[in-house]
């Protein structure tokens, strides 16, 4: 199978990559950044045929050269995740990736006669939907709300997917991912918002002290699950459902993931003192509700391979592996540990 990846570079996306090349596929990452030279080179060594191109889904020529030799499926990863600092002076910014950006890859798609397109959106896209109760988030009864530009912009990007899929009768499928973390994730120019995980695991390699700002419960869901769950939504022959959340199906708290890697690398983590200043930014004051993976489940058969434990040992492993290295040169303030 030949797969295109829109913002490819990005950690989800080499996730998305690492899974289809193990098992042999064409894989093509699109991104207007180079995939960084350690991850090019891992993944260079799997089995599938990777290629890679410098492109801008803002811009028209450059998706039309991606698509050129058309796919079988497309994976639409490219965004902006905006903090609120971007939001107010980059509004038009975020919507021509998240917006525009996904509308000229779906023509591009639509001419080349893609079998599927994935949109990755995101648990934004519920906003204030998910603080109104602590019950699961389902796809056909909670109401999305979105609340910043980012969840605005993913929603906008599931409806626009929903009304050209019923006028051109194309295959689109919407995607909304929990909170990511894992292997491949780095600090970009365009995520203002790296994952609690992976701050947490940047202090441990660093030897500074992770300060939790409170006990957080999320339905963190790690890389490889999440990648995996992408691939089961490409490969899928016929899919019955347009929208589908990908979580890990549980909820665990930031302090019980720095206690599970405090066991494999040795580093202080602690909650607050009143008035102590955290280091670790958990993104939301209050907790939402978890998201039901129950539709994922029943209509593709996925289960999550990883619990807190073995995402841990997992992490750990690939930091063995090129995961040092990757952080390293990628800018992540390490210490040699």
């Amino acid at each position: 199978m030949r797969t295109i990846i829109f913002g490819g570079a990005g950690f989800v996306g080499l996730n998305i990559a690492e899974a289809l090349l193990r098992r042999g596929d064409d894989v093509m990452l699109v991104d207007r950044t180079p995939v960084p030279a350690t991850a090019r080179a891992w993944l260079g060594r799997l089995d599938g045929r990777l290629t890679m191109r410098v492109g801008d889904v803002t811009d028209p020529l450059d998706v039309a050269g991606a698509m050129a030799h058309g796919a079988d499926a497309v994976v639409y990863g490219a965004a902006i995740t905006a903090g609120p600092k971007r939001e107010a002076v980059e509004p038009e910014g975020i919507f021509a990736v998240n917006v525009s950006g996904f509308v000229r890859v779906l023509e591009a798609a639509r001419g080349r006669g893609v079998r599927r397109v994935v949109n990755l959106s995101s648990s934004a896209a519920y906003g204030a939907a998910a603080f109104r109760s602590s019950d699961p988030l389902q796809e056909s009864t909670t109401i999305p709300d979105p609340n910043n530009l980012y969840g605005i912009s993913k929603f906008g990007s599931e409806r626009i997917a929903d009304r050209l899929r019923h006028l051109w009768g194309m295959d689109f499928v919407n995607v909304r991912l929990s909170a990511v973390f894992g292997r491949w994730e780095r600090a970009t120019a365009v995520r203002d918002t790296p994952s609690p995980p992976h701050q947490v695991l940047n202090a441990a390699l660093a030897g500074r002290p992770a300060l939790i700002p409170r006990r957080d419960r999320r339905d963190y869901v790690y890389a490889p699950d999440a990648a995996k769950a992408v691939v089961t939504l490409c490969d899928a022959p016929r899919l019955p459902s347009a929208l589908y959340n990908v979580s890990s199906g549980a909820s665990w708290s930031l302090v019980d993931f720095a206690a599970a890697l405090a066991e494999r690398i040795p580093f202080e983590y602690r909650l607050c003192n009143e008035g102590e200043t955290p280091t670790i930014d958990l993104h939301m004051e209050a907790d939402r509700a978890p998201m039901s993976i129950e539709r994922l489940a029943a209509e593709t058969g996925f289960r999550p391979e990883f619990g807190l434990h073995e995402a841990v040992d997992d992490l750990v492993g690939w930091l063995d592996g090129p995961g040092r290295t990757y952080l390293r040169t990628t800018g992540e303030a390490l210490s040699s540990r």
